[in-house]
């Protein structure tokens, strides 16, 4: 499944501005019963039902009234901008990150002191704007390189595997002298390469000009210490995105010049039949990994590696595109009735079953630490992050548009095809950012 396509389309800083003039009669009012009210604009359109389940069940336990509204899919922004400007606006609603913020910013209160920000697991994961707290992400996700357990099993038995246990894949020249080793010996293992397709059909070209990007963002970033999107980037890791994107393109089922047709359906289908040890993808992947015949104990999930210093501590990449924000402009019994909504939502254990079992979520809160998932890549997300490995953080959602994100897949496609250059790549990453920032701001 295409994640990024669920992203909201961000509106342009000017209307998000136009909507400040609305402030004085965007207040929200509070219940005649004292204890204020909360209206909940969801939205995850395939989780209605749930979340209106728990909205009866807190009012009927509490008295406080709770509305929650369900924008379809693909609609979420123009509702919310329908909302804010009722005089019921919406006292909790959502944003997908940095480029969503900057819509919301003089709607978004500080939960530096809330319950659900206290109970992250990794408070690096919240969108703050300086001290403040802004949002709150309340599911996450995590990608890597989704491996097969029995193909790698396999490849270890060899007498030239240059490693004997997935544990000691730890660094890139590590894992690419196990994808050509897996290569190599592709007729032996029974694959027809080390690596799924890398297509760049629009259901699959997500996973490399968004995903894959994220890394030599996430490195750049960590090194200038960068925190909020940036006006300009360096591009300072674009070798060792060439390097994996080489590695991907050279040890791989496919021949480069049949790229631009493969789908995300092919590489799915490519890993499930056991033509490739290795996919990149994510967490939400194995619904249809599963659904395809593979059983929980066959797969696992390695970081992502680009060669990198210090890499054999990073970790996967986990991060979420779903942060609750309570509305600055509610009143503040509604602005404190929302906040112990949330409290027992992700504290009850009707809300923790709701969020973790019902609706499938990867919940990034502490008293969710014990809910063990069927899931068997998001179990090895949790595992990692009990090894201690260092989080790559989700940078991608401050990538500047997606015309900057198509610019590159474009760039992207020529050069693994042969009919474009590396430079062409640099181009579109560096230079485009700048053009793709300054159109938006």
């Amino acid at each position: 499944m295409n994640r990024i396509a669920k992203s909201t389309i961000a509106l342009t800083a000017v209307v998000a501005m136009s909507f400040s003039a609305l402030a004085a009669c965007s207040n929200s009012s509070s219940s005649d019963n004292g204890k204020g009210k909360v209206y909940f604009l969801n939205f995850k359109p395939e989780n209605a039902d749930q979340w209106q389940e728990l909205a009866k069940a807190y009012t009927k336990e509490t008295g406080v009234e709770v509305k929650v509204q369900n924008a379809a899919s693909g609609s979420y922004e123009q509702t919310l901008k329908s909302e804010i400007a009722k005089t019921d606006a919406p006292t909790l609603f959502q944003i997908n990150g940095p480029v969503g913020y900057q819509n919301w910013k003089n709607y978004t209160a500080d939960l530096s002191k809330s319950y659900i920000y206290d109970q992250l697991t990794d408070k690096s994961m919240a969108l703050k704007d300086g001290d403040k707290v802004v949002g709150v992400p309340y599911v996450t996700e995590t990608y890597g390189l989704i491996y097969n357990k029995d193909i790698l099993n396999k490849y270890f038995a060899l007498s030239d595997a240059a490693v004997k246990s997935t544990e000691e894949i730890n660094s890139f020249d590590k894992l690419k002298a196990v994808a050509d080793g897996i290569q190599k010996h592709k007729d032996e293992l029974g694959v027809d390469g080390a690596f799924t397709s890398a297509g760049f059909d629009s259901s699959s070209d997500w996973r490399f000009k968004t995903h894959l990007a994220n890394l030599p963002l996430f490195y750049e970033f960590k090194a200038d210490k960068i925190t909020s999107q940036p006006e300009t980037i360096k591009g300072s890791y674009l070798d060792n995105y060439k390097k994996i994107f080489d590695l991907y393109i050279t040890d791989s089922t496919t021949p480069r010049t049949q790229l631009s047709s493969k789908t995300g359906d092919d590489a799915n289908s490519e890993f499930a039949l056991g033509k490739a040890a290795f996919y990149q993808n994510g967490t939400w992947a194995w619904s249809d990994l599963s659904k395809a015949g593979m059983s929980a104990d066959t797969v696992g999930m390695l970081p992502i590696y680009i060669g990198a210093k210090g890499e054999e501590k990073q970790g996967l990449a986990t991060g979420s595109e779903n942060y609750w924000c309570i509305n600055s402009k509610a009143s503040e019994k509604d602005q404190k009735a929302t906040e112990d909504f949330l409290k027992w939502v992700t504290s009850s254990d009707q809300g923790k079953k709701s969020l973790s079992q019902d609706m499938g979520f990867t919940v990034p809160f502490k008293n969710f630490e014990d809910i063990k998932s069927e899931n068997p890549l998001v179990q090895a997300a949790v595992d990692d992050v009990k090894a201690g490995h260092e989080v790559v953080s989700w940078n991608f959602t401050m990538m500047p548009s997606e015309t900057w994100k198509n610019n590159l897949g474009n760039a992207l496609l020529e050069y693994a095809q042969g009919t474009g250059e590396w430079s062409a790549v640099k181009t579109a990453f560096v230079d485009g950012w700048k053009t793709e920032y300054d159109a938006s701001h």
